[in-house]
């Protein structure tokens, strides 16, 4: 699996308006096209939006995002989506915990 931590620097006071338009619309985009939301979280500060998606492979991350940012769908709420935020940062990762067998 490969999972992208993904960091998000919201415009200040925007926050809330962000937290509802990524519940609303954009978590949903998503599954449309395949990517799953494993979890998302705000900072304490409340000023970045911190998430992480999941994909089965490098093939799948390239086939599913082409599929989710050329979809009709994101393209209608793209611009309106940047607006709230300052600053993207996207870190890919591969899991390495080892889950013990049962005692």
């Amino acid at each position: 699996m490969i999972y992208q931590l993904r960091t998000y620097t919201v415009n200040k006071g925007m926050m809330d308006d962000w937290i509802n338009l990524f519940n609303d619309k954009l978590v949903g985009i998503m599954a449309d096209n395949g990517i799953k939301v494993e979890d998302a979280w705000v900072n304490l500060d409340k000023n970045q939006f911190i998430w992480i998606r999941s994909f089965a492979n490098a093939e799948d991350v390239t086939v599913k995002e082409a599929a989710f940012y050329g979809s009709a769908d994101w393209n209608a709420v793209m611009d309106h989506a940047r607006t709230h935020l300052a600053r993207i940062q996207v870190e890919p990762m591969e899991s390495v915990l080892k889950v013990p067998a049962s005692r």
